[in-house]
């Protein structure tokens, strides 16, 4: 699959196209429509299911060196009073400020971010190492596994940092129930 491919598939849900329209009128730095969402939504087209199915939400990073919960709460609100007609669960999270709160949370260090790319680069599985974002005249898309396990329907670990075995496989185990096509790799 290539980008354009991709590209095109995941804008097939009109949720993401909405979220990158707003992404793109706010102007936030280094903001990015991310992950699961994407993904799943291709799945969902390369499988025949309904445009949204599994889909619990739509991630949205952002980078501001500004590392208040006050601040970031201030662009959680106003992107989902933007949004609010979607409809859609969007979690929003300032890649600046998540070392601030991960460790407390799922127990794991997680050293600060530079950008949004590096909180990407962080996912768990590599199949889910996608963002999106509109630009001037189209789209960026940041995928630095490319789109094979995306088309061939695989999951598989990203052994990088602040991977979980247990983490993984329960997200593959809930992915396999709501798309028994992927291909589940194992995490070593």
């Amino acid at each position: 699959m290539t980008r354009d491919e991709f590209l095109a598939l995941a804008l097939r849900n009109p949720v993401h196209a909405a979220i990158l329209d707003e992404l793109h009128r706010l102007a936030l730095a280094d903001a990015w429509l991310v992950s699961g969402c994407l993904v799943q939504t291709v799945w969902n087209v390369l499988t025949g299911r309904p445009i949204d199915h599994g889909i619990a939400d739509y991630d949205v990073f952002y980078f501001d060196p500004d590392t208040s919960w006050e601040a970031e709460d201030a662009v959680i609100r106003t992107l989902h009073a933007r949004l609010a007609h979607l409809g859609a669960k969007i979690e929003v999270r300032n890649q600046a400020r998540v070392h601030v709160w991960y460790p407390a949370k799922h127990g794991l260090p997680y050293p600060p971010l530079s950008s949004s790319r590096e909180g990407i680069d962080r996912f768990l599985t590599q199949n889910t190492q996608i963002g999106m974002r509109r630009t001037g005249d189209g789209y960026e898309v940041y995928a630095p596994h490319g789109f094979d396990d995306v088309a061939g329907l695989i999951t598989r670990p990203n052994p990088g940092a602040n991977f979980s075995a247990a983490n993984y496989a329960a997200k593959a185990a809930r992915w396999k129930a709501l798309w028994p096509e992927i291909t589940v790799v194992a995490a070593e």
